[in-house]
This record gives structure tokens, sequence and C-alpha cells, in this order.
């Protein structure tokens, strides 16, 4: 039997409440614009404290967590993503806020339209893997044969040992 007072009572009551996130923040780099975490959070915050629900967003172990508690009968929800290795003290911070703003987001089904993804992706490959025997190795070697070098179709793709050197082969 459902009780007046847990968190799935509380978290329908704030989503009856809460409103689509406005868009707060511009990336002139990526000329984006997305809802800030601090946004986000002056906008569920005042509806989940007043629905008797505790918002809390710890980095334990490399791994931020969103939590959204009960006060009164301790039930929780968790969400959590593990932070990338490998990233500078302002990657990091950065990839934590947006992790934050992702994890919020989901865990509460906000309505937001959010195109900053890019700023994330700093550090993240994003090229494609080059095949053997497709039409972009074939366009590859003729660019080699035309006298360009290998380290400008590295630029565009993720290029295997052997695809390398089959290249390399072929262009010859």
């Amino acid at each position: 039997m459902i009780q007046e007072n847990n968190l799935a009572v509380k978290l329908l009551a704030f989503q009856k409440k809460v409103n689509a996130i406005q868009k707060d923040g511009k990336n002139p780099h990526f000329k984006s614009s997305y809802a800030t975490l601090n946004n986000i959070i002056s906008e569920v915050k005042p509806l989940l404290n007043e629905s008797g629900l505790l918002l809390s967003q710890p980095v334990i172990n490399d791994v931020v967590h969103t939590t959204i508690t009960h006060a009164t009968s301790g039930e929780a929800v968790d969400s959590s993503m593990s932070l990338p290795v490998g990233l500078t003290p302002q990657q990091l911070g950065s990839a934590i806020t947006y992790y934050r703003r992702y994890l919020l987001a989901g865990l509460l089904s906000l309505e937001m339209e959010d195109d900053d993804a890019n700023s994330s992706s700093i550090g993240v490959d994003t090229r494609a893997w080059l095949n053997e025997n497709t039409p972009p190795f074939k366009e590859a070697v003729k660019f080699l044969q035309g006298g360009n070098s290998i380290e400008a179709i590295e630029k565009k793709y993720k290029l295997s040992k052997t695809v390398r050197e089959k290249l390399l082969s072929e262009a010859i």
C-alpha cells in the first residue's frame, strides 16, 4: 500500500510544480546556450524542499552522484556517473559541473533543451575509425598518392596500426 508520505508521492508533487528550465548560459566558443547548474538548482531546490525532499550531489571515489532523499522516511533515489580519467583540474571541474547538471535533469525528468554538450568533450576523441576497403579508405589512398601526409588523414580519422600500414603500402 502506497503511503501519502513516501518518496514517489513527493516526487510526483514536485513534478506537478516544476516548469521547463530556461537556458541562461552562453557558450561563445560553440555559439550555444544551455541551462546552467546554478539556474537548474535555483529552480528545483525550493520545490524539492517544499515537498520534503533533500538534494545532494557528492563526488565519491571519482563518481558524481545526484541523490534525492525524502527527509521524513529516508527513502532515496540516486543516479551516478564515473568521471573520465586523465583530466586537468580545470577539465575535471567542468566535467563535475556538467555531470551534476545532466544527472539532476535526468533524475528529476526535467524539461530542458540543452546544446552545450560540446564543452564536456574536451579530451574526447570524436574522430571516426577508418576501415579498410571502404570509400573513405579509397579516398585516403588517393589523398596520399597526391603527395599529402598520413598525419592529415589522422586528423580526420582514427587509424588502427593495420589500416595505417595498408594505407601507406597502397599509396606507393
